[in-house]
């Protein structure tokens, strides 16, 4: 009796925790069109991400009132480092998150802690920037592509020569690495164009006006000058404040504060020219569809995968900005707050095509309106 006893107890406690270990693999199977996804942000001292965790609330009131899905969303989002990241993403299993969106602060501090989720049944998306944590699915533009761009586009007007300075966002970050690496490549082939100073600002406005106004101070002939997101807007003040002789060639933003200040500057100096390359917050709303496709059953078709660890489902970039459509796009975001960026999210089947391997991505142009998003955007920028 005392054996049976004591076997009966242990089959009940290897039940137990056999019933622990799979929760997380059999939770999304179970819930059916009711899910709980987990989100962790790690830096929150950007306008962007602000509109990129909008977005996800967004996605997610169309997904119940269009396709009957009910997503909670459980956000995790404050400045952090690795570690602070991975608590993110514990706390977040712990409390029953079926599936995972993560805007990565690490190339490859994550990867174990990921790997382990979606060993444990839970999919794991990572969105704005991609990794190569097995299993996880990345849900972004090509950010290499997307600096080739606006790259290519300044090379090209400077005719191939001149001297530039580099204003880059955090080294070491996913998404600026990616950068860097697109902006070096194509300058490679512009062998007459001299980067004469590269500086970080951190993807902060101010510390882009600082760093800018430091290379007009001991670099009074700049030729052109290469940044990205907020840090253009603190380009364009030093430039304002300075006042040079000969204003530089400026690659901008695709966001309202950078394209009211464009207005601003050429209506005091006609021939001043810019460029904005439309990097969507509406990555992680694309990214949140996946997961629910994932969640319902739809699998990736292993096709679609792309990047060099092929575990990449590209979204397009939506499109650019420059001379020939400023003045429409200006018109969309003049009365805007600063922060807004222009956006796109794939609809429900756009993502079923991406999955599927079957989206075409053409070149963003600049005459293209937003082609994906536009009812999204105006929603978001009425609020």
């Amino acid at each position: 009796m005392i054996k049976r006893k004591s076997f009966f107890t242990l089959a009940l406690v290897m039940a137990l925790l056999l019933t622990v270990t799979s929760s997380r693999s059999t939770l999304a199977q179970s819930s059916g069109k009711s899910f709980k996804i987990g989100v962790a942000n790690n830096f929150v001292d950007s306008e962007w991400r602000t509109q990129m965790l909008q977005d996800l609330q967004d996605v997610a009131k169309d997904l119940k009132a269009n396709q009957g899905i009910d997503v909670t969303l459980d956000i995790e989002s404050k400045d952090t480092d690795v570690p602070g990241q991975i608590k993110q993403v514990q706390d977040l299993l712990d409390r029953g998150a079926q599936a995972i969106i993560i805007d990565p602060g690490d190339i490859k501090g994550l990867n174990a802690t990921l790997e382990d989720a979606v060993t444990g049944g839970v999919p794991v998306i990572s969105v704005d920037q991609a990794i190569d944590a097995k299993g996880v699915v990345n849900v972004v533009i090509d950010q290499t592509d997307w600096a080739k761009i606006s790259t290519t586009w300044l090379a090209e007007k400077l005719n191939g020569k001149g001297d530039i300075v580099l204003i880059e966002g955090v080294p070491g970050h996913p998404a600026n690495e990616a950068r860097m690496s697109g902006v070096t490549s194509v300058l490679a082939k512009y062998p007459n164009i001299k980067i004469v100073g590269r500086q970080a600002a951190n993807w902060d406005e101010a510390t882009g006006q600082k760093v800018m106004s430091t290379f007009l101070t001991s670099l009074p002939n700049i030729d052109g000058v290469w940044t990205q997101d907020g840090m253009a807007e603190g380009v364009l003040t030093a430039l304002q404040t300075a006042k040079p002789k000969k204003w530089p060639i400026v690659s901008g933003e695709a966001r309202a504060g950078y394209l009211q200040q464009w207005a601003a500057v050429a209506k005091d100096n006609p021939a001043f020219t810019s460029f904005g390359v439309v990097n969507p917050p509406g990555s992680a709303g694309t990214g949140l569809r996946v997961a629910v496709e994932m969640l319902t059953g739809t699998k990736i078709d292993p096709s679609a995968l792309k990047g060099t660890a092929s575990n990449t489902l590209f979204i397009p970039i939506p499109f650019t900005v420059d001379s020939t459509n400023f003045d429409a796009q200006y018109a969309f975001v003049k009365d805007l707050p600063a922060s807004y960026v222009l956006d796109g999210i794939l609809t429900a089947d756009q993502v079923k095509q991406l999955m599927a391997g079957k989206l075409t991505i053409d070149e963003p142009t600049a005459s293209t309106p937003e082609p994906m998003a536009a009812a999204t955007m105006a929603a978001t920028a009425a609020k």
